[in-house]
């Protein structure tokens, strides 16, 4: 393989091209309408519609190399770490409820979808174990994958998990709140009103390049994100600089994570990934109720708004609720922090659980 097939992992350059094409009109065309997070949810459902109705782009399903976004997706952790408040600590000491909390919610979580793969969809058991799992979409792979699981099934019903979420509580918050999440109007946080001279602009690079990298090496989870984040937060508490990306790029990562996750959709069968969307919905749905309680409960202790607490327990993609938070100027900290220890727990009550999976064929 040449460095250039390498590169573009096998795929035509001209079906690439296509693909973002198809992509970058869904996004404008979902802005154009208002929609929430319109870049990335219309990028996502024009590519996945195209993908899973085998529509074909110079002979080939809708494909972009997956690994591309993660080029990108660090500025959404410097634009988080730039939204650090002077009052953090204060902010944070407040925060152990909804922390705490977590550590039951996680295994909660794991064990009602566990039982509705098991009686709803017959699934068997390893495979709806690790497909349970409400975060670690990586790790649950592996896991399963080394256990025995139906791998393609795995992947429908953990990718599903985060689809439906970035999907539907951007349209639910906007229908609550009136706002239109991530619209190119509203897409502004602290820090976004500052003009970006080249000084700026080395911190924010140095602190996504270097974040990524250090983290990456310390296996942080979600190294991409929360390195970045980090890094940015220590530029902008001890005074290196005030700005934060710019709206266009903003926009852009979500052109590019949107197109890359929508292609997923080609690799799926088409009555499986029927059942595997009922499932996630109920599944979603569920976990979605159970968040909701918990925010009613606990949004007033952890002074923060009913949805932040309710974005902070959503089983979706950390990247993209905490592009939610963002958004709706709630504290993307608060989200961003519950989401990495989400994914922390998830993975090691997975590994706890997996002694009590069946011995034998299910």
């Amino acid at each position: 393989m040449t460095d250039r097939q390498k590169l573009t992992n096998g795929i035509a350059p001209r079906v690439i091209l296509a693909t973002y094409v198809l992509g970058g009109v869904g996004g404008v065309v979902f802005t154009l309408l208002g929609m929430p997070l319109g870049m990335l949810l219309g990028s996502l459902l024009a590519v996945a519609g195209a993908a899973s109705g085998g529509v074909r782009l110079f002979g080939a399903l809708p494909a972009v190399p997956q690994a591309w976004r993660y080029v990108l997706m660090p500025v959404i952790g410097v634009a988080i770490g730039g939204s650090f408040p002077a009052d953090f600590l204060e902010q944070a000491a407040r925060w152990w409820f909804t922390l705490a909390a977590l550590v039951v919610f996680v295994p909660v979580a794991h064990a009602l979808a566990y039982g509705l793969y098991r009686r709803v969809g017959g699934i068997d058991a390893r495979t709806a174990f690790f497909s349970a799992m409400p975060g670690g979409f990586l790790e649950a792979l592996e896991m399963g994958e080394k256990a025995g699981a139906d791998v393609p099934m795995l992947l429908m019903l953990q990718f599903l998990r985060l689809i439906l979420c970035i999907v539907f509580v951007p349209i639910a918050f906007a229908l609550l709140t009136g706002k239109v999440v991530g619209s190119g109007a509203g897409l502004e946080w602290p820090g976004a009103e500052v003009p970006l001279m080249a000084r700026d602009i080395a911190v924010l690079v140095g602190a996504g390049v270097l974040g990524w990298w250090g983290a990456h090496r310390l296996r942080f989870p979600a190294a991409v994100l929360s390195g970045p984040l980090l890094l940015s937060a220590l530029a902008h508490v001890t005074g290196l600089t005030s700005a934060t990306p710019p709206g266009w790029l903003i926009l852009i990562t979500q052109w590019v994570v949107g197109t890359a996750l929508g292609s997923r959709f080609g690799a799926f069968e088409g009555r499986r990934m029927w059942l595997a969307l009922r499932l996630s919905a109920l599944n979603v749905a569920l976990v979605l109720m159970v968040a909701g309680v918990i925010a009613l409960i606990l949004a007033g202790p952890v002074g923060e708004p009913v949805p932040a607490v309710i974005l902070a327990f959503a089983p979706g993609g950390i990247t993209e609720m905490s592009l939610v938070a963002l958004s709706l100027q709630m504290s993307a900290v608060y989200v961003t922090m519950h989401h990495l220890l989400r994914i922390v727990l998830a993975v090691i009550f997975a590994r706890l659980g997996m002694a009590l999976l069946p011995k034998g064929d299910d």
